[in-house]
């Protein structure tokens, strides 16, 4: 969401208020010397022989506080402020627009998930009473309680780590150490390595030692050099914090070690590690912003969007939000559609269906690829899905694979064409 107008007018009125705040000031500042003038006179009248005339003094005082005219000086940083305030509601009004209700498609939805989503992110912040509350509120059956029992496991794992207890972390990781190790994961070292650490610094070397031949040893062979680093550390039982081994010891460590769990055991229990209730709202927040500005077009011109297939305009969100692969044509400058897919020609560049067809005069005659001297025929060109594709590409041509996440890819070489993950 673009917020630098919004902030440039709020710097606009803070600094207006600040100019009306030190005139205001001054005028009462300027008040308060006369007053104290006249005080001075009337006080040091009272020792004289001749009286001072205390209603000439106030009369005096009147006059020059009519000179001064408080009001005709405040009044023109008062209104520079008003109009400065003025424009702020109103662009404040005009960016954010409570009315959303056309900036998204009538679509059907089940209740029931939807709730059960809502009460997930509950519960994965540790909000259980909150969740639970929900769910009867809600009228959820009381089996969308058993969204709670694992995140109360998690939770307290976390909890425990953040008072340096590992052992609800060490036994959870055991009892799922298989599971761990297929993902590739290597929480059970790290756990185990920070375990270690612990022992040393309060237990003494002996019984660290003998912690790390019992629980250590089985990762010898694949992490040496990190086995080494601990083994030395015991060099420095007493005065870790003061070795060249003190990085060890950082409570960044423990940060990262309780996220590292969070994420494998959202991930063995089939959840993101994200709430998907934050990643929808924070998305919707960047998008909701072009989508409203294109519904004001659309309406001027009377057309209805919610029919269409594909928005003319792209939502651009931060790379934390993009999930999919999509291609665009090379050729067209197009996103591939169902009814426009990507078709994978013989000599292994893709085009969208479309423009094969335009290239070949409607599959009538071959035509030259556009990024080698091949003859392409177009009746010898398939629906190209690049995942069952990827050993052929291979064959023909280098590309990059970047790995989103252990879902999906994203492929891109100029030669394939421009791909670049899908907007939510």
């Amino acid at each position: 969401m673009e917020l630098s107008s919004i902030k440039d007018a709020f710097d606009r009125v803070t600094k207006k208020q600040k100019l009306s705040r030190s005139k205001t000031q001054e005028v009462i500042d300027q008040i308060v010397q006369e007053i104290e003038k006249a005080l001075e006179k009337m006080q040091s009248a009272r020792d004289c022989v001749s009286q001072l005339d205390y209603k000439n003094s106030l009369s005096d005082l009147r006059t020059i506080l009519k000179d001064i005219a408080p009001l005709s000086q405040l009044e023109g940083t008062q209104k520079e402020l008003n109009i400065a305030l003025s424009k702020y509601a109103k662009l404040l009004e005009k960016s954010f627009n409570p009315d959303i209700s056309k900036a998204y498609r009538n679509s059907d939805f089940d209740a029931h998930i939807v709730n059960q989503v809502i009460a997930s992110h509950f519960y994965r912040q540790g909000l259980f009473d909150i969740g639970d509350c929900f769910i009867s509120e809600a009228r959820e059956p009381e089996s969308a309680g058993a969204l709670k029992s694992p995140f109360m496991e998690m939770y307290q794992i976390v909890e425990a780590m953040k008072s340096r207890n590992l052992g609800p972390a060490l036994n959870w990781a055991a009892n799922n150490s298989d599971k761990l190790k297929q993902n590739g994961s290597d929480l059970v070292l790290r756990l185990h390595s920070m375990q270690f650490l612990e022992i040393l610094e309060k237990g003494g070397r002996g019984e660290a030692l003998k912690y790390a031949r019992s629980h250590l040893t089985p990762f010898a062979f694949n992490n040496m050099a990190e086995l080494q680093k601990l083994m030395a550390c015991l060099l420095w039982a007493g005065r870790l914090d003061s070795s060249p081994y003190s990085a060890l010891l950082s409570p960044t460590n423990w940060e990262k070690l309780a996220e590292e769990l969070t994420r494998q055991f959202c991930n063995l229990l089939g959840y993101s590690y994200e709430s998907p209730l934050g990643v929808t709202i924070a998305a919707g927040v960047q998008g909701l912003p072009p989508l409203l500005k294109f519904m004001n077009v659309m309406a001027g011109k009377k057309h209805e969007w919610q029919t269409m297939k594909q928005l003319p305009l792209p939502v651009e969100l931060d790379r934390d939000f993009q999930f999919h692969s999509i291609f665009v044509c090379p050729v067209s400058k197009e996103q591939s559609t169902e009814d426009n897919p990507p078709m994978l020609m013989s000599c292994g560049h893709v085009l969208c269906k479309q423009s094969i067809t335009k290239m070949s005069k409607n599959s009538t005659k071959s035509f030259k690829c556009p990024f080698c001297p091949t003859d392409i025929e177009a009746t010898q060109s398939g629906l190209w899905r690049w995942w069952q594709k990827l050993t052929v590409c291979c064959d023909v041509m280098s590309f990059d694979v970047l790995v989103v996440n252990r879902h999906s890819f994203s492929v891109g070489n100029e030669n394939l064409g421009q791909f670049s993950p899908n907007k939510l």
